[in-house]
C-alpha cells in the first residue's frame, strides 16, 4: 500500500487543520490507520489510530482536540486538529498497519507549523 498525506501548512495558534491520507492499493479495510508526528529533535510519537471497524485511540494529551476518522469507500483517513498550539508543530506521518501481519507502511509526511 502507498500512502499520500496532505493538508499540512502554517496556521496560527488556536486554529484548525485537517490532514488527509489517501491509500492506494487494495484491501484498505485490512489496515489499522494511524497518524504519528515527529517534532524537530524528538522521536516519532503516535497521535491517533483508527481500526477498520472505526475504533479510535488517541495519545492522552491530544484527546479532545484531535479527531481521527476514515472513509473506507475512499481509502482515506483524516485527522482533524483543533485549537492548535506551537507544541503541535511537527511533521505528521500517515501509517498503515496490516491487521494480521502487523507490517507497517509509511507515507512521506506533511509539515504542520503552528505560529504563536
Amino acid at each position: 500500500v502507498q500512502l499520500q498525506a496532505s493538508g499540512g501548512g502554517l496556521v496560527q495558534a488556536g486554529g484548525s487543520l485537517r490532514l488527509s491520507c489517501a491509500a492506494s492499493g487494495s484491501f484498505f479495510t485490512f489496515y489499522t490507520m494511524n497518524w504519528y508526528r515527529q517534532a524537530p529533535g524528538k522521536q516519532r510519537d503516535l497521535v491517533a489510530g483508527v481500526t477498520s471497524g472505526g475504533t479510535t485511540d488517541y495519545a492522552d494529551s491530544l484527546q479532545g482536540r484531535f479527531i481521527i476518522s476514515r472513509d473506507n469507500a475512499k481509502n482515506t483517513v483524516y485527522l482533524q486538529m483543533n485549537n492548535l498550539t506551537p507544541e503541535d508543530t511537527a511533521v505528521y506521518y500517515c501509517n498503515a498497519r496490516q491487521t494480521i501481519s502487523r507490517k507497517d507502511f509509511w507515507g512521506r509526511g506533511t509539515l504542520v507549523t503552528v505560529s504563536s
